[in-house]
């Protein structure tokens, strides 16, 4: 895959999940937009009178977005924790499928301006709008080790956490760690060992970028706007790819697929609430062939859920 290429992972499944044949002309949103692939498929299969909202918290993404010339389409900068704001200033209403496409895309990754990767040395920035918030570099800069520390470790699973965190404070004092390279080195001389494969950055990098990025404190948000902005059978299809995410996604459709019991209060099985969500199928995850294609896919897994109405029909 050439730099800057983007391979939208399980395309057909999650399109086909949001069962868009079924209600043509409704309200769809792709809350990841990045380069469209996705979106495309979504439009090729709304009717002429379809709308699809597509949402991204990177302005890159959103240029891009604007020269996709369809009028059923309105792209958005926004983030996921601003869901249901965005319907509200569009006066969407209720809307027919909401996806997302968590991670990064391959064109973020593949630009060392952006500051995701340890391939390539650039600026220590790793944020998705690079118009808000605190870089990587500017919350390195003032953490205290045990701040480092727990990111890493929470947000990494990293077991040289401490080791990492030490070294990051104690270069600092030697002068500012400014560059994706110089983090790299770092992190290469305190890690002992790693998995085969795997190079020593990648739970440092993958922890700081979801820490800058809140990315899931985002998720956690967004996903109770989908389940309230979805129509009765509205769709909400979620692709992960990381286990911190999937877990959120998880117990989050698992929780809203149960009735919700009232606390202390003995209730007739026949009395309980109704459960918000049911569950479609079992998790998807890209096969050998695509994964071959795109070695990124590995980790994805599609969890899909249909909205229940209110009361039994």
């Amino acid at each position: 895959m050439s730099a800057g290429a983007h391979l939208p992972v399980l395309l057909r499944p999650a399109v086909d999940a949001l069962a868009i044949e079924s209600r043509r002309d409704g309200t769809f949103v792709d809350a990841t937009f990045g380069r469209g692939g996705h979106g495309r498929l979504i439009l090729e299969r709304l009717g002429p009178h379809g709308r699809l909202i597509g949402m991204d918290r990177d302005p890159e993404a959103i240029v891009a977005a604007r020269e996709l010339c369809d009028s059923r389409f309105t792209p958005v900068h926004a983030r996921f924790s601003e869901l249901q704001a965005t319907l509200d200033a569009l006066r969407a209403g209720g809307v027919d499928g909401v996806l997302f496409d968590l991670g990064m895309s391959s064109p973020q990754l593949d630009d060392p301006r952006r500051g995701f990767s340890f391939r390539s040395d650039g600026p220590l920035d790793m944020r998705m709008d690079p118009t808000r918030g605190q870089s990587a570099f500017e919350w390195l800069e003032q953490a205290d080790e045990a701040e480092i520390r727990e990111v890493l470790s929470g947000y990494g699973e990293e077991r040289f956490a401490k080791q990492i965190a030490k070294a990051i404070v104690a270069a600092r004092r030697r002068g500012p760690v400014r560059r994706t390279g110089e983090l790299t080195a770092l992190v290469a001389a305190a890690v002992r060992t790693r998995e085969p494969g795997q190079d020593p950055a990648t739970r440092t990098f993958q922890a700081l970028r979801i820490h800058v990025n809140q990315e899931l404190e985002e998720l956690s948000l967004a996903l109770p706007q989908a389940l309230t902005a979805l129509n009765f059978r509205g769709r909400l299809a979620v692709i992960s790819f990381h286990s911190l995410e999937d877990r959120i996604v998880k117990n989050f459709m698992r929780g809203a697929a149960r009735p919700a019991l009232p606390e202390r209060l003995p209730v007739r099985a026949r009395e309980l609430p109704p459960p918000k969500l049911r569950i479609i199928g079992r998790p998807a995850r890209p096969g050998a062939e695509e994964v071959r294609a795109n070695p990124r896919a590995r980790s994805a897994v599609l969890r899909v859920a249909e909205k229940l109405p209110a009361s039994p029909p």
